[in-house]
């Protein structure tokens, strides 16, 4: 009798973009998510999903920030183990070109020697003192030396924590209540920040986040992004009511949208004209787009300036400042009041000052401002040889991607852009070993470790997944 041997091959196709297959199974650039099939044993949950089930026994939705989730784009987050220079590995030991940086403070890359000594030398000395340091001096003397418009700060150790005194400042000195903010920027997450639009124009806003009372942020005006007329009506209608205007002069938290010189120099006109008080928040651009921050760039000098990320140097620090009569208000020279236990924290001072030294050196900008600039242009070029409406702007070494025929101006056109095929860019981009933003409406950054050859590399990583698109 002839026996016949046939082989059968199944081939399985993933469900979910969280299941993606292994190309290697070393330390290479082809980094995937999926589980691991161990023979006579089955299917087992790799080292991040096995910790994201385990974080979210005890972290509301496995993580301490929310983007971090990976809910806008699907799929388990890599947990991080540790990272150098441009790179990340995950807890299963996959590698991983960084373009997050921490959400903008790693701009000499990760684990810099020169940052990591002064926090080391630091810490020989203690962790905290809840009293002043000669460090603090240096540092604050550091920012004034180089943000003309400051000529006094405050440190603090939060984004959010800065930009709340900043408004707070800002109602204080000119006696006034009502702000004006623009939708799609954020200025962290005190309740009086956390508003959205309203139907009309000129709505005061309503709360975009539960347990923010509408008496809380009755307060709060929002108008668009770039949209000079509605700031010459809202100044025209409420002028002497407005404490002051408060903006990102280079959005990052709808993806990299640029204000234009028209709509900063209108908003610098007006509250001159009003009274009230510009306060830039450059806790993105801030160090990140020049040295001198998006005041640099446009030109426009605001009164009170927000600083955090860059200037930390990856360790929790921020900071707001202004000219030497309004910072007065602040306690305990005025009534403004504000305090922190680790406001200065001498470890995160001392990676500050190490990180302000190294961007200093002279070209320093100029180098990451191109490479980042040739970064953009050549996902542009590689997308469009592939008919994929897709564009892509950079400020500095901030840059920003977007499924979509030209780069938006405004809130309203970021919303239009193609997220569901920007989801499938991501998932195909770590696929590859390309950590993005895990969100269309997210900034990326460009460090100074990130040298020719790894732009090369996201360049083609890129390149096969806008194929894997088409």
């Amino acid at each position: 009798m002839n026996v016949r041997v046939f082989t059968v091959v199944v081939m399985i196709r993933p469900r979910a973009a969280s299941s993606l297959t292994y190309r290697r199974q070393d330390d290479s650039l082809y980094a995937q998510k999926r589980p691991i099939y161990l023979p006579n044993q089955g299917f087992h949950l790799n080292r991040s999903q096995q910790l994201f089930e385990r974080a979210q026994r005890t972290i509301p939705g496995g993580v301490n920030s929310p983007v971090r989730a990976f809910r806008a784009v699907g799929g388990t987050p890599p947990f991080i183990a540790r990272a150098q220079g441009a790179l990340l590995w995950d807890a299963d030991g996959r590698r991983y070109i960084d373009l997050v940086g921490s959400w903008g403070p790693m701009i000499v890359g990760h684990a810099h020697p020169a940052v990591l000594r002064a926090m080391q030398e630091a810490a020989e000395n203690g962790l905290s003192f809840g009293a002043p340091t000669e460090a603090e001096v240096e540092f604050a003397e550091s920012i004034v030396n180089l943000v003309p418009s400051i000529e006094q700060l405050r440190l603090v150790s939060s984004g959010t924590e800065a930009a709340m005194s900043a408004v707070r400042l800002a109602r204080g000195a000119t006696g006034r209540d009502l702000v004006v903010k623009f939708e799609g920027c954020y200025h962290g997450h005190a309740d009086g920040m956390l508003v959205k639009a309203g139907s009309g124009a000129l709505t005061l806003g309503h709360p975009s986040s539960a347990g923010v009372p509408a008496d809380v942020i009755r307060n709060t005006l929002v108008l668009d992004y770039n949209d000079c007329q509605q700031v010459q009506d809202a100044f025209r209608q409420h002028g002497p009511k407005i404490a002051g205007v408060i903006v990102e002069p280079v959005a990052g938290n709808m993806n990299l949208v640029r204000g234009s010189a028209e709509f900063l120099g209108r908003l610098r006109q007006e509250c001159t004209r009003h009274g009230a008080l510009l306060v830039f928040d450059e806790v993105m651009s801030g160090f990140r787009v020049a040295l001198g921050g998006a005041q640099q760039l446009t030109g426009v000098a605001a009164d009170i300036v927000v600083l955090g990320k860059v200037i930390g140097g990856g360790m929790p620090l921020a900071a707001f400042g202004a000219r030497a009569e309004l910072m007065r208000h602040i306690a305990p020279l005025g009534a403004v009041y504000q305090a922190g236990t680790l406001s200065g924290n001498p470890i995160a001072v001392a990676c500050g000052l190490a990180t302000l030294r190294l961007i200093r050196e002279p070209g320093f900008y100029e180098r990451l401002a191109l490479r980042t600039r040739n970064l953009v242009e050549a996902l542009a070029q590689a997308a469009s040889a592939r008919s994929i409406r897709f564009s892509a702007d950079s400020v500095g070494s901030m840059f920003g991607m977007y499924f979509a025929s030209s780069v938006p101006t405004s809130y309203r056109e970021v919303m239009q852009c193609d997220r569901e095929r920007f989801n499938r860019f991501f998932h195909l981009m770590l696929e590859r070993g390309v950590y993005l933003a895990p969100s269309a409406y997210e900034a990326g950054f460009v460090s100074s470790a990130h040298d020719d050859a790894i732009i090369a590399q996201i360049v083609a990583a890129a390149g096969e997944a806008f194929d894997a698109l088409t």
